[in-house]
């Protein structure tokens, strides 16, 4: 299996809906991502992905993202803002905008300070 990795940084505020404690609170993250791109094989030019590309789809996703209130920005105006969320929904989008390309994995995991979120999706 071959693999690349696209790590990419966003910030962010939030604050958790239906828990109690301090990040109910209205409050920020540094993120940081790892968007992996696993392919069985190379295309044509030997790579799983050209990175630019790669740089591209990731823009469109995470500039959504990027210094705003996530709370008021789709999906999570409706779904809690949590780091196994924000996981998945990067994953999804991710995913989603290689629909008709080569079988590939998307798993990107979001890192918070103190911890960290993964979200895997099957072969494509």
């Amino acid at each position: 299996m071959h693999e690349i990795t696209l790590r990419k940084c966003f910030s962010a505020a939030h604050n958790l809906r239906e828990y109690r404690g301090k990040c109910e609170r209205l409050h920020g993250h540094n993120y940081r991502v790892d968007i992996v791109l696993c392919s069985a094989r190379l295309n044509a030019t030997g790579m799983v992905m050209d990175f630019q590309e790669v740089k591209r789809l990731a823009a469109l996703v995470m500039d959504k993202l990027d210094h705003a209130y996530l709370n008021e920005v789709a999906p999570f105006d409706d779904l809690n803002p949590t780091a196994e969320n924000v996981a998945c929904h990067i994953a999804d989008e991710m995913a989603a905008s290689r629909a008709g390309s080569r079988k590939t994995v998307v798993r990107p995991a979001s890192l918070s300070p103190g911890g960290v979120a993964k979200e895997s999706q099957d072969e494509r």
